[in-house]
């Protein structure tokens, strides 16, 4: 099987490649190249993934390993796919996970078209997460990774049944330090780089906000029109303002630092109005809820046509999975309702839902909706 591995230059997606072409499969390596991390000339984005350095190490990583190597410019697809909604999510009041998008859209998309021109009949990266099969139809089904403590399957819940019947990910029964191992023994250059642990196309020491004001005019986004981009009060939930801030844009649900308020009590966001300009703050009990709005809802492979069905569900990466009940709606919308409250449900996260029977298996997810909305 000729297979493309997307390798970013980490560790990871290297050791993916180098495990595939020691199981004899004829591997490409393919870079992507998503976004000029140098826009200014300043240098600042040094050290997040995907620049310019990234790409040379993955060349070399791949010339150590003995596999050709290939740079795509996929940056126009990235922009309109990745970039633009993560913007406007923003201005909408949510917070959004761009990883997820870009999973769907651009790795196991966009890659996976320019794969198949080079004769390629699969995508692997380094993702630690696994592939089975349905007992009953042979479907691929995606499961969690064994070591749980590196699991991304959370951010490729929303893969299709045909993507994720031609995406590989050697590394699923890895733990990480196996992997680096893998990496040293080989000689791999970049077996000891740090991971990347932010929105790679965020410069370090920069907010989301400030990549927004400082990009959305050149991608024909208008700021100043938008409602998120406005100034407005930051209130208790009795209504009194408390401060003010410089748009709605720069919050999330479930924020304590950077609001600038006095208080005789921890304050939390508890809700972003873009529409009004204002932000919402409340004492951490008022960040529970055991109700859970979602939208875009997406099934892996499994069915999913209505009713009520119980299911684990996650609300961020991070979070411990807890009992719930999803009940499904028209257009994709749908309900979670929780045994036990959960904290800081923030729109734009991603909800997703494991079988309770099989908690290995990942059975979808959705985006989690504002209440409002």
């Amino acid at each position: 099987m000729r297979v493309a591995v997307a390798m970013s230059g980490g560790v990871d997606s290297s050791v993916a490649a180098l495990l595939l072409h020691r199981e004899g499969a004829e591997v490409v390596g393919l870079s992507m190249h998503l976004w000029n991390h140098d826009r200014d000339g300043s240098g600042a984005n040094e050290g997040r993934c995907c620049t310019l350095d990234d790409l040379s190490v993955a060349r070399r990583a791949a010339g150590m390993i003995g596999v050709p190597h290939f740079v795509l410019n996929l940056e126009e697809r990235f922009t309109e796919a990745v970039v633009k909604p993560f913007i406007t999510d923003y201005l909408e009041g949510k917070t959004p996970i761009p990883c997820t998008v870009c999973n769907t859209e651009v790795k196991f998309k966009s890659l996976l078209q320019r794969a198949a021109a080079l004769g390629c009949e699969a995508v692997a990266t380094g993702h630690y997460a696994r592939i089975g099969a349905d007992a009953a139809t042979g479907a691929p089904r995606l499961l969690r990774a064994r070591d749980r403590s590196r699991d991304q399957s959370y951010f490729l819940y929303d893969l299709t049944e045909e993507q994720l019947s031609r995406a590989r990910f050697p590394l699923g029964e890895l733990t990480k330090p196996e992997v680096r191992e893998i990496a040293r023994d080989a000689g791999l250059p970049n077996w000891d780089k740090p991971d990347s642990q932010e929105v790679c196309f965020v410069p370090n020491g920069s907010t989301p906000a400030d990549f927004i004001r400082k990009e959305a005019g050149g991608l024909g986004l208008s700021l100043p029109t938008a409602p998120g981009a406005r100034p407005g009060p930051i209130a208790n939930e009795r209504g009194e303002v408390l401060g003010a801030h410089e748009g709605t844009m720069g919050f999330t649900v479930g924020q304590r630092r950077g609001l600038a308020v006095a208080s005789s009590e921890p304050l939390y966001v508890v809700g972003v109005f873009p529409e009004a300009s204002r932000i919402v703050v409340g004492p951490p009990e008022s960040l529970t809820s055991t109700s859970v709005p979602l939208e875009r809802v997406h099934f892996v492979g499994c069915a999913g046509a209505g009713g009520t069905a119980p299911v684990l569900a996650r609300i961020r990466s991070r979070h411990p999975e807890q009992p719930a009940f999803l009940t499904l709606g028209e257009g994709r919308h749908g309900l979670l309702a929780f045994d036990a409250p959960v904290r800081a449900a923030a729109p734009g996260q991603s909800a997703v839902f494991f079988d309770p029977d099989c908690p290995d298996v990942i059975l979808g997810g959705g985006v989690i909706a504002r209440p409002d909305a």
